[in-house]
């Protein structure tokens, strides 16, 4: 870093219901806009967040990093009262719960190990968590769900699962976990890997689903993976039942 300059991770929840996603974009609002200006106002310099990664337009965040660099000395005399006053200029769906110093080369998206994601279906009718949960009432079969769950974690290459035309350099993801669990009348499923492709886990749900309607086999699920072809696998299911609910750092980054 250059003179005083000094680099920042942020900690923060969003409710992406009014947002295009976390990408700040022309066409509509956006979070990284949101806390652009807010820590702009605040700090009184050009500030640019980076965020952990993008999320879809709708998509939650339950736990969110995002960096941005600082030659205020203000950032940290406070850290309370920092928060305090940044999330004064924020509106009521997006919050900021920390504020981390940390080294000059932190990324908060290239240094990020691994994220997790949940996607949170409810089987009950309820108004209260309908913006939050796919409401689904039909049989499903979790055991077969969690039997492909468990054949996806085989593979590395997720082209069938991915927005096409993308700008990536490569398809393959590490799958660390993918399980479904049921809690009552939530039927919860979780996903941790070293990266995510784009509508990954919407394209991945929707194909799970397929199977515990007994839509698909086993060995369908097998053959949509290797067939690298998006048309193949199920449908990406509604935005609003996905949130990214963590994102490992290595400690050394954290000064």
């Amino acid at each position: 870093m250059i003179g005083d300059i000094k680099r920042y991770f942020l900690l923060l929840s969003f409710n992406g219901k009014n947002y295009k996603g976390w990408q700040s974009q022309k066409n509509g609002p956006s979070v990284q806009a949101e806390l652009n200006n807010a820590l702009s106002t605040l700090l009184q310099e050009k500030i640019n967040v980076v965020g952990c990664g993008r999320t879809d337009t709708g998509v939650h965040a339950q736990n969110f990093y995002a960096h941005f660099d600082s030659a205020k000395n203000s950032v940290m005399e406070n850290r309370i009262t920092f928060i305090k006053k940044l999330n004064s200029l924020l509106p009521l769906d997006i919050a900021v719960f920390h504020l981390f110093p940390v080294t000059d080369d932190a990324n908060a998206r290239f240094s990020a190990i691994s994220r997790t994601y949940e996607y949170r279906i409810t089987r009950s009718k309820n108004p209260f968590l309908d913006d939050f949960t796919w409401y689904y009432n039909g049989e499903l079969q979790v055991r077969l769900m969690n039997e492909g769950a468990r054949i996806i974690m085989r593979y590395s290459d997720f082209t069938s699962f991915s927005k096409i035309h993308t700008q990536v350099a490569t398809n393959n993801c590490k799958i660390i976990e993918a399980i479904w669990k049921e809690e009552n009348d939530l039927l919860v499923f979780t996903i941790t890997a070293d990266r995510f492709l784009r509508n990954m886990v919407r394209a991945i749900v929707g194909t799970l689903m397929d199977l515990g309607r007994q839509k698909l086999g086993l060995d369908d699920l097998k053959t949509i993976i290797e067939s690298k072809d998006r048309s193949k696998a199920g449908m990406s299911v509604p935005a609003k039942g996905l949130f990214l609910v963590n994102v490992n750092y290595p400690d050394s980054i954290f000064i």
